[in-house]
């Protein structure tokens, strides 16, 4: 069984609900390609860092998700942030530095967001569409979120696609509340 990211459940809307996410270290590469083929070309970068592809040659156990995320919109749409988050109680200071410079460790303080949970090959079509669902269900219930928006998959490609698990997450304003 993958480990998976921890949170936990803050309230339970109908359709999403809000959790708060404990720090963790995420190793993340940058790519700007279209959505259907950021996370394969990001993927092999970062898997090899978690493949012994490191300056200690050490090797660091997969987690779920894999994270690909847009920080903003309009010209920069293009720019995918893909990422791996590392095990749980991983800090910063004690991972080794990745071989690869594309892949870049980062520290993520605790994080309140909004998330929804759906079935099925998450293409773009599927996930805009997931995504302006939850953005909606937010401004009714007058929860300020921010631009950023995460598409997670849990599941690995091979699996048929009716059958992957995957969520939209999108961080919360806490003064919107």
């Amino acid at each position: 069984m993958t480990k998976r990211q921890e949170f936990r459940t803050l309230q339970t809307f109908q359709d999403f609900e809000i959790r708060e996410y404990q720090p963790c270290v995420i190793a993340e590469v940058k790519v700007s390609a279209q959505y259907s083929t950021a996370t394969s070309s990001a993927f092999a970068s970062l898997f090899k860092y978690i493949s012994k592809g490191n300056k200690a040659s050490q090797q660091i156990a997969m987690t779920a998700p894999v994270i690909a995320s847009q920080r903003a919109e309009g010209p920069e749409s293009n720019d995918w942030y893909v990422s791996f988050v590392m095990p749980s109680g991983s800090t910063f200071g004690h991972l080794p530095h990745p071989n690869d410079p594309r892949v870049i460790l980062r520290e993520l303080d605790t994080e309140t967001c909004i998330a929804t949970s759906f079935r099925g090959k998450a293409t773009e079509e599927l996930s805009e569409k997931k995504v302006k669902q939850l953005r909606a269900a937010a401004a009714r219930e007058n929860i300020s979120v921010s631009s950023e928006t995460r598409i997670c998959r849990f599941d690995p490609p091979f699996k048929p696609g009716f059958m992957q698990y995957n969520e939209i997450v999108i961080p919360v304003y806490l003064g919107g509340q």
